[in-house]
């Protein structure tokens, strides 16, 4: 689709890239159900409800942190690393950008002064939670 790209290597979804030009209709989920984090992009028209709901407490088991950076104002570049720290790819984010980082490692560089939203899980592990390499 228009908008969306998966970087994938050896059969694995190592990032999900969606554009702010984006433009399908309706619910868009583009993550597989294995993922930890659920990615999508709701487009409905004026109107549209969403019936009331919560979700329901599920004991859920999570190995490996995915993040989600969605970048709000500025100008990023992200290099996209494999399981070994061999490059992937590197990607420019422009504002209504936002990036799923699957699996495999990254380096973020602000270009210009940037404003993001990064969501993952938690707790956060203090050093136990990152390897720099």
């Amino acid at each position: 689709m228009k908008g969306l790209n998966q970087i994938t290597k050896g059969g694995h979804i190592f990032a999900i890239v969606l554009r702010r030009g984006f433009s399908h209709p309706g619910p868009n989920f583009f993550t597989p159900g294995e993922f930890s984090q659920q990615l999508g992009m709701l487009i409905h028209p004026k109107g549209k409800v969403v019936k009331r709901h919560r979700h329901k407490l599920v004991k859920r088991e999570i190995f490996r942190t995915q993040e989600v950076l969605v970048l709000l104002d500025g100008r990023i570049r992200i290099e996209l690393f494999d399981d070994d720290g061999e490059k992937l790819k590197t990607l420019l984010m422009k504002p209504g950008d936002a990036i799923l980082l699957a699996r495999g490692g990254h380096k973020v560089k602000v270009l210009e002064d940037a404003k993001m939203i990064e969501v993952k899980q938690g707790p956060y592990a203090g050093f136990d939670d990152k390897e720099f390499f």
